[in-house]
């Protein structure tokens, strides 16, 4: 559902500057609760199911999942010496004494490049600035590519493993 409303949103933006702020209707009568971000209703004298998320958990959201997903696949120095996926394979192959297949590359850039200056109240401050849809496709992005590492990673843990029953076994 939540990616349907965020598919229309971009949709509906497309249609002008797809960085501009759209008025929505979200008006729903006899609306009824759902879930804290979920109502049923009418409107335009159709029953709906109307979701309605603010982007900033939105973002928030597909931001920590991104991230959780990367400490899954890689692990390492970001994520408080977690090995990851990444770190179990590399155990198994040096046992074999193989090189990995790959080297570790992070997929969501460590740290965002920002304008140092003063801001209104004359406090030193960082700023970045990214449009919101932008991010948000950014960011799906990132998770899509780490859960296909992760899967891959789990199947070649697995063939490994397999491997060293199988040698240690004859």
């Amino acid at each position: 559902m939540r990616k349907i409303l965020i598919l229309s949103l971009a949709l509906s933006a497309c249609a002008s500057n797809p960085n501009k702020a759209e008025k929505l209707d979200t008006q729903v009568e006899l609306a009824a609760p759902v879930a804290t971000d979920q109502v049923i209703g009418v409107k335009d004298g159709n029953m709906i199911v109307q979701k309605k998320v603010l982007m900033s958990e939105e973002l928030r959201r597909l931001q920590n999942e991104t991230y959780e997903v990367e400490a899954k696949v890689y692990g390492g120095h970001r994520y408080f010496d977690n090995r990851g996926l990444y770190g179990v394979l590399e155990d198994c192959m040096m046992t074999k004494r193989l090189p990995m297949p790959e080297k570790r590359e992070y997929v969501v850039p460590e740290a965002e490049t920002t304008k140092l200056g003063l801001d209104e109240n004359n406090h030193l401050v960082g700023v970045s600035e990214e449009f919101l849809k932008d991010r948000i496709e950014r960011f799906a992005t990132y998770r899509k590519v780490l859960r296909d590492r992760a899967q891959e990673y789990e199947s070649k843990i697995k063939l490994c493993e397999m491997d060293r029953v199988v040698r240690n076994g004859q």
